[in-house]
């Protein structure tokens, strides 16, 4: 099982450096287009802000959102905020998140998230952690991928290569990082391939944040990835 009280301490301290980060932004900033397109950063914060809503939803076994159109017009709603407003409502709906998964639980259970996907309550902190990292990203603001700790860059790569495994649609493929690492990820059949790279350059190509031209592949070209 995963450590979830391990994930929790590191979602404070993400949570810290986003936070602390993002407070030397102005409004005019906020309203600035994100890395992510068609978001402003206050899209960003403000879907931050709302998925630690829907995960609290998750841990007491409610549905994550209401619907998908709803969440996406709670994100729209909350995004022209002003900075100090969006960075409380950060701050506040995390210290919410954090409280309740202080409470002792079985974290053995299962939990549902959206579109009926289910998982161990044991992995929702990393998860969190997961919208936390990346979106510091997507804000851009100065933390890029290469900022990103070591032990959540090797843990999101097998997330995602996971995520991607037994996908026939995906060459058998080996991801192989400069540091040494490796994952797998794809399907069975075809000709395996080799892609490799900096470990910050492969989960931006797996995350959909980065397009692969700085990655290497041998046996055949570069995967096509299915959107996340």
């Amino acid at each position: 099982m995963n450590d979830h009280a391990h994930d929790l301490a590191l979602l404070s301290d993400a949570t810290n450096r986003l936070l602390t980060a993002a407070a030397e932004l102005d409004n005019a900033a906020v309203a600035e287009p994100s890395r992510l397109p068609g978001w402003s950063r206050g899209h960003v914060l403000a879907h931050l802000a709302r998925n630690a809503d829907a995960l609290l939803n998750v841990l007491a076994g409610r549905p994550m959102y209401e619907s998908a159109e709803a969440r996406d017009a709670d994100i729209a709603r909350d995004a022209p905020r002003p900075l100090d407003v969006q960075l409380t409502d950060v701050s506040t709906t995390a210290d919410a998140f954090a409280r309740a998964a202080d409470e002792p639980a079985d974290w053995s259970r299962t939990v549902e998230l959206r579109n009926g996907i289910t998982d161990s309550a044991s992995r929702v902190p990393f998860r969190r952690l997961v919208e936390i990292e990346l979106h510091h990203v997507d804000l851009g603001i100065g933390y890029e991928l290469e900022h990103l700790p070591e032990e959540f860059t090797g843990r999101e790569i097998a997330f995602l290569a996971d995520r991607f495994a037994g996908n026939a649609s995906v060459a058998p493929t080996t991801l192989s990082a400069a540091d040494g690492r490796q994952w797998t990820t794809g399907g069975s059949e075809g000709d395996a391939v080799t892609v490799t790279g900096a470990a910050a350059d492969l989960l931006g190509w797996l995350a959909g944040r980065r397009d692969g031209a700085a990655l290497g592949s041998e046996g055949g070209p570069l995967p096509v990835l299915p959107p996340l």
